[in-house]
């Protein structure tokens, strides 16, 4: 007897894999470092806010997010038309895939990257061209480039890259814009934006504004503390947003986060220090790392890369043993949060004990 089946590509689609959670154990406090999430509570503000929504939450929320494409416009004074909101700058991931991409047209990113890339690409039943990251975990733009084909719809530049670290400058982005086919959309995922401290740091804003081919996407899940309400904002062109808010959930993003991210927002001064807080957090950590003879690359999101080939589960498990976890990438290496300072020291300690 035949049965339903679903489309071939959803068997080839990879499973995202989640952060591990802390393992619980006595007279230790275990710390979670596998998800590069904030670990400061939420801003002051912003649980009154979720507190006042969630009284309205027998209604739907309000599908246009007018207040939240509001804020944003006015903090990064853009138009509230090149404005899209979902959940969370992955949400937005797979509706570009989806606006922008019929079967077999051919997706371009770096790899390692971001691992929910391959998987909006396969449930879209597009192709993904990974183009390998260079020794130091920067994009090979340049290799990026050269894949290209006429085939090609898109091309995702992580930056800073998930998990490997190190960002893009704005010199080397506009090289390689000046080399993608005007027809070819150039997504510029900046979840880890706030967190960059580099010498020709990449303007978004000023790129989208410069290109009628880029979109930038963005997240509150990161900087702003929000992982768990599931929000992110795209900045575009008119008629790229307008696409994305067309194959957009309808309701998706809920009343509750819609009144975080505001008021999260309005609280952005605060933010930002508590992101150079977690900055120099990162550059303590860094050093510590390198007085143990650790030369990771580059960071300039809230984590740092530890390439380990087959010793990264060896790795993983140390840290799970300290009280820490990490987010193991089998037979490659670990991406580990920056977090409380003593979980950041323990995992220095670790580290120690794996010197290349």
């Amino acid at each position: 007897m035949s049965t339903p089946q679903p489309r071939a590509t959803v068997a080839e689609i990879p499973p995202y894999v989640a952060g591990k959670p802390p393992t619980v154990r006595p007279g230790m406090t275990s710390y979670k470092l596998s998800s590069n999430e904030n670990p400061y509570p939420p801003l002051p503000g912003v649980v009154e806010a979720v507190q006042a929504g969630v009284a309205a939450m027998n209604r739907y929320p309000d599908m246009g997010s007018a207040g939240l494409n509001a804020a944003l416009a006015e903090t990064f004074d853009v138009p509230a038309e090149h404005l899209s909101v979902a959940t969370g700058s992955v949400g937005l991931i797979y509706q570009l895939v989806q606006a922008f991409c019929d079967p077999g047209d051919e997706v371009v990113f770096a790899w390692r990257s971001f691992e929910a890339y391959p998987i909006a690409i396969t449930a879209a039943a597009a192709t993904s061209v990974q183009v390998p990251v260079l020794a130091d975990g920067r994009h090979d733009l340049d290799a990026m480039a050269a894949a290209i084909t006429d085939r090609t719809k898109v091309v995702l530049v992580c930056t800073p890259n998930n998990p490997t670290g190190p960002a893009v400058t704005q010199a080397e982005l506009d090289a390689f814009l000046a080399r993608v086919p005007s027809h070819v959309l150039v997504v510029v995922d900046e979840a880890y934006l706030e967190f960059v401290r580099m010498d020709d740091a990449v303007d978004g804003i000023a790129t989208y504004r410069r290109h009628d081919n880029v979109v930038l996407t963005r997240t509150f899940s990161k900087a702003y503390g929000l992982a768990g309400f599931r929000v992110g904002y795209a900045v575009a062109p008119a008629p790229i947003a307008a696409a994305l808010r067309a194959v957009s959930l309808p309701f998706g993003v809920s009343t509750i986060a819609q009144a975080a991210a505001v008021a999260s927002l309005e609280r952005r001064a605060e933010l930002l220090e508590r992101v150079d807080a977690l900055v120099a957090e990162r550059d303590r950590v860094v050093a510590g790392l390198r007085e143990v003879g650790w030369d990771v690359p580059e960071p300039q999101g809230n984590f740092v890369w530890f390439e380990l080939g087959e010793r990264t589960g060896d790795f993983a498990a140390a840290a799970d043993e300290a009280g820490i976890t990490v987010r193991p990438f089998a037979g490659e290496g670990c991406r580990v949060s920056i977090g409380e300072p003593e979980a950041n020291d323990r995992l220095v300690s670790v580290a120690a004990g794996f010197t290349r």
